[in-house]
């Protein structure tokens, strides 16, 4: 690919980075999670759902999520997909006071759609 053509992906360089996008997302979903079987369908729904939560953002706060929601951000977190991160601070009184939140894995869901771009290059290779 030549420079400067736009290959869709993810940019880190100069400006702010570009959001996930739902298809992106599913097409790192679908590669990570169950390679052999996840329906499209399935994917892109996942997708959507873990999209609603971060809009265009890349960082959510973890007390947003309900149980169910929260087990399949572990799901993608498990896949390399998603990351967490913690922030201390002392609260007035003395005590300390933990926040959490999920961030995407912006280099790991690149890899996994430009594998599927590659075994779209190599259909007999696995």
């Amino acid at each position: 690919m030549a420079d400067g053509e736009d290959d869709g992906l993810i940019r880190y360089d100069d400006g702010p980075p570009e959001p996930i996008k739902v298809d992106e997302l599913t097409t790192a979903i679908k590669n990570s999670i169950d390679e052999k079987g996840m329906e499209t369908s399935a994917a892109q729904m996942m997708a959507e759902h873990v999209l609603n939560f971060f809009g265009f953002n890349d960082r959510i706060i973890d007390n947003i999520l309900e149980q169910e929601d929260r087990d399949v951000f572990y799901m993608l977190e498990d896949a390399g997909l998603l990351t967490t991160e913690r922030e201390e601070t002392t609260l007035y009184d003395g005590r300390e006071w933990r926040i959490h939140y999920w961030l995407f894995e912006k280099e790991k869901i690149i890899e996994k759609i430009r594998s599927d771009s590659k075994k779209d290059d190599n259909p007999g290779e696995e």
